[in-house]
């Protein structure tokens, strides 16, 4: 086998996500490629949660049904993966976790017995790397040079018990294969791997570090609160404000009066939280100013599901703010596209002065794997603010509807802003003539921003007769699954802006004899968002809103079974 599932799965508090973190290093350095993602529930300790690890000798960055090593970490864990278990999956682990399973494809490895061995029952996280080490055949160097690396801010007696728990989980495994006659699940490949992992929420704090962000505001919320502890963390190196706020309107309002001051400023929240912030959105609207959000979706309504992942905030995004003013909604599907999308967000909220989005969810938050090294050369910001003079004018009438922004204190200008509808200096008005230029003058942005709309991306056959569509994290799902459909007659258009919409979309439904949608939500609501734009209807639909993102086996079942009716 070149690519091999394996998932962990256990409570929470067991130590899973070292495993996970600890092992992808291992496996990268072995030369393969990796991909993980994990399912949990909102609690700190109990419950059963799991986590996949892919490996396999080229790119891999996409959920699966499929498990071809199991390691159950609690009494609950079979049950919980077992619809995923097949044959042909491998279970291996402590006895009276893997009595219970139907198959006789299984390892008994005492691991609560080997790390009582060593001294005390925490290092069990790490015989479990090391037996994966060992089926995988990757060499013990690399395993042992990782693991001190790993820890090396730890005691040493802490780094050595560890490199002595992997390499126990090592052996003994390798004892079992050679003892049952299983052959290593996968041979490591002979090249050095050298791109980078980075997860979700990583890209897009780079990608806002990249784009000039200097001020971050948030209420705890997750999945987003990630991004406001990774610019935390790196709030010194980047001289970020990084604040937590009160509450979410507190957090909007901080981040519209660090751009008034001319910062860089974004907010990260949820859909329960973007909610509190939508009359600070509108404000935005008519100030005129520029603001990124990263909306982190997940299933609603109200608490819904708050650690598993939905796309149902996309009509709540466009929609959600009163008043009608021009917004941009960037929807990344890799995690390239987060870094390049954020990093664009803010220039393109700093040039037309309105809300730019970056909405994710909690898969493409959560899940890392290996890229190439992300291309920085070309990177180019620029601020839109001016130095105003004693005449300047915040809302002058333009051409464009663009109209110059100052910044208190830069210029000898009066920088008036007010939530009010207000004349070209700023100053309220209950004025009717004034009000329409100003409504025209607003909307007129939307022009000069349809210039700029990144169009859809098509993959596949270029004389497709079905055309699949998806948005977002669904990308590499949908694509792994094309490419395993491998049929000619088939082509995948992928949308990475998914407001306002491209022109060039309605060719591309239009060429097709039959359409399909792929979306994690209920009601379908980019296609309604097509249908409201295009006037074309996708009849075809695959849906899913059970908290789980969609897995490639699915993708396939669904749209082979579309394409017979």
């Amino acid at each position: 086998m070149d690519d091999i599932s394996i998932v962990l799965c256990g409570e929470a508090g067991q130590g899973i996500q070292t495993v996970e973190k600890l092992f992808t290093k291992i496996v990268k350095k072995a030369g393969f490629n990796v991909f993980s993602t994990k399912e949990y529930m909102s609690r700190v300790r109990g419950g059963s949660n799991s986590t996949q690890i892919r490996i396999s000798s080229k790119p891999v960055s996409a959920y699966i049904d499929r498990i071809d090593i199991l390691i159950p970490l609690s009494d609950e864990s079979l049950e919980h993966v077992k619809k995923r278990i097949s044959k042909k999956t491998l279970i291996i682990g402590e006895d009276k976790y893997i009595k219970n399973s139907k198959t006789n494809n299984k390892i008994e490895i005492p691991i609560t017995q080997l790390a009582k061995s060593i001294g005390n029952i925490i290092y069990s996280n790490t015989i479990a790397v090391g037996l994966l080490s060992s089926i995988c055949g990757i060499n013990k160097k690399i395993l042992n040079n990782t693991i001190e690396e790993y820890f090396i801010n730890k005691k040493k007696e802490l780094v050595k018990n560890n490199i002595k728990a992997a390499n126990k989980g090592y052996e003994n495994c390798l004892e079992q294969i050679n003892k049952d006659k299983i052959k290593t699940i996968i041979s490591p490949p002979n090249k050095k791997n050298d791109n980078i992992i980075l997860n979700g929420v990583e890209t897009i704090g780079l990608g806002a570090l990249a784009g000039g962000c200097n001020f971050i505001s948030s209420y705890p919320m997750s999945p987003s609160t990630g991004l406001l502890t990774f610019l935390s963390k790196h709030s010194k190196e980047f001289n970020i404000i990084a604040e937590q706020a009160e509450d979410e309107i507190s957090a909007i309002n901080m981040v519209l009066g660090a751009w008034y001051v001319g910062a860089r400023g974004m907010v990260t929240t949820s859909g329960g939280g973007y909610a509190l912030m939508t009359e600070g959105v509108s404000l935005a609207g008519m100030i005129e100013s520029p603001v990124v959000i990263h909306l982190g979706q997940r299933p609603a309504p109200a608490t819904g599901l708050p650690t598993r992942t939905e796309q149902g905030d996309l009509e709540h995004a466009i929609y959600s703010s009163h008043g009608e003013f021009p917004k941009i909604i960037f929807a990344p599907g890799t995690l390239e596209d987060g870094f390049y999308l954020t990093q664009k967000a803010f220039n393109l909220a700093d040039k037309y002065q309105i809300p730019v989005y970056i909405l994710t969810d909690q898969y493409f938050i959560d899940s890392f794997y290996d890229i190439p090294k992300l291309d920085i050369k070309n990177i180019n910001n620029i601020n839109h603010f001016i130095k105003t003079d004693k005449d300047y004018k915040r809302y002058k009438i333009t051409k464009n509807g663009i109209s110059p922004r100052g910044i208190p204190g830069y210029g000898n200008g009066l920088v008036c802003i007010d939530s009010d509808e207000h004349d070209e200096e700023g100053r309220i008005t209950e004025n009717s003539d004034i009000r329409i230029k100003m409504v025209n003058k607003r909307l007129k942005k939307l022009s000069e921003i349809k210039k700029e709309i990144i169009p859809p991306e098509l993959y596949g056959e270029k004389d497709y007769k079905i055309l699949v569509i998806g948005w977002g994290s669904t990308y590499h799902i949908i694509r792994e699954a094309i490419e395993n459909i491998s049929r000619k007659d088939i082509a995948f258009l992928y949308f990475k802006q998914v407001y306002p919409l491209h022109n060039e979309t309605i060719n591309y439904l239009n060429k097709a004899e039959k359409t399909i949608i792929v979306e994690n939500n209920a009601t379908s609501q980019f296609s309604k968002l097509i249908r409201q734009q295009t006037g074309y209807e996708i009849k075809n639909k695959i849906l899913q809103y059970d908290g789980s993102p969609f897995s490639v086996e699915t993708i396939i079942k669904e749209i082979q079974k579309m394409r017979e009716s």
